[in-house]
């Protein structure tokens, strides 16, 4: 009977110090994770499950290029372009992504000195232009159903060109069409068949005038948009047009929510031009353009996708494309991305 007390009042009593109950930890352990419980030197019943850390080996030495997007500076709200180029060098950098707008100080209103310009500051810096993309593929569609917009992103895409050219990059992101636009609400589903007849027949115009600029067009794999959704289908599209000029912008983040980019590497092989790292987190199980986080910060194999990229031979640029930049000390976002590709590269232990 005594025994019988003690074990009741034994289950009753609070637990003290860092010995956590059962219940206590799975609760905790299923908001936090075992392992990070155990770092905060709480134990419990279940503690022993916990994985435990495991010491990794030095990582490798990849010979590729540390690259950034202008969308992750605060510009030109905050920063000058100079002032985006030169914090960019002094983190550590050796390229910038520029994007090209309807507006602005490198857009379809630009000169082609003033273009010029762009590219000779960057060179007075000491950082190269990694590529140039654009939003503008998505409200100017080359899909598009109407006519006029398809017209609009045909004029827009052949400027893109003479800019690339002009800035000194012979890399062009290209976004050849879209089943769905998520983040637009007045753009319409095209059919699956048309968007493809469309894209192509877009890519096939651009051609010529990609080949005369040496510039390539580089075709970028975005899941959401409901076209070239597997690796084979990249493969496929990319082919067609038989031409050293075309090749494959791969973006690391744009397939997460359903695949994996170390999966897709091996398919695209030496058709990989350009390469956008974005982080993507499973764990959130939804997509919006807030899924993707700064690196490191999800569940990206990265490690995986950096064997991938080098056995198939790449030595380009690896770009940091991110869309908010930090409201608050926006320099951190910078520095701690260079740091995080720097791990990743081998170039810190």
């Amino acid at each position: 009977m005594t025994a019988s007390k003690n074990k009741v009042a034994h289950e009753r009593t609070p637990t003290t110090g860092t010995q956590l109950g059962r219940r206590e930890w799975l609760a905790y352990s299923a908001a936090f994770g075992a392992a990070f419980m155990g770092r905060q030197g709480l134990a419990g019943e279940a503690a022993d499950s916990a994985p435990t850390a495991k010491v990794q080996a030095p990582p490798r030495r990849y010979d590729m290029k540390k690259s950034i997007n202008l969308w992750a500076f605060p510009y030109p709200d905050q920063m000058s372009l100079k002032e985006c180029f030169q914090l960019a060098k002094d983190a550590g950098f050796e390229g910038v992504e520029v994007n090209f707008n309807l507006e602005g100080e490198l857009s379809a209103e630009s000169s082609a000195g003033e273009i010029r310009e762009i590219g000779e500051l960057a060179q007075q810096v000491g950082i190269a232009i990694s590529g140039l993309c654009s939003f503008l593929f998505w409200p100017y569609s080359l899909t598009h159903n109407d006519p006029e917009r398809r017209a609009k992103g045909l004029e827009l895409a052949r400027q893109m060109i003479q800019a690339a050219r002009l800035l000194g990059t012979d890399n062009l992101l290209v976004v050849p069409g879209a089943v769905y636009v998520p983040w637009l609400d007045d753009v319409e589903p095209v059919p699956n068949d048309v968007c493809d007849r469309r894209a192509k027949e877009a890519v096939r115009q651009l051609l010529p005038e990609a080949e005369k600029a040496g510039v390539h067009l580089n075709i970028e794999n975005i899941f959401a948009s409901g076209y070239l959704f597997s690796p084979q289908e990249m493969v496929d599209f990319v082919d067609s047009f038989d031409s050293p000029q075309v090749q494959v912008h791969f973006d690391t983040g744009n397939i997460m929510q359903y695949q994996f980019p170390e999966h897709w590497i091996p398919l695209l092989g030496k058709r990989i031009k350009n390469v956008h790292f974005k982080e993507y987190d499973k764990r959130t199980h939804e997509f919006n353009l807030h899924s993707f986080r700064p690196l490191l910060d999800g569940t990206t194999n990265w490690p995986a996708v950096m064997e991938a990229l080098d056995q198939v031979g790449y030595r380009g640029y690896l770009t940091f494309e991110y869309f908010h930049p930090f409201a608050h000390h926006p320099e951190s976002l910078i520095y701690q991305t260079a740091d995080a590709l720097d791990r990743m590269l081998g170039r810190k232990v």
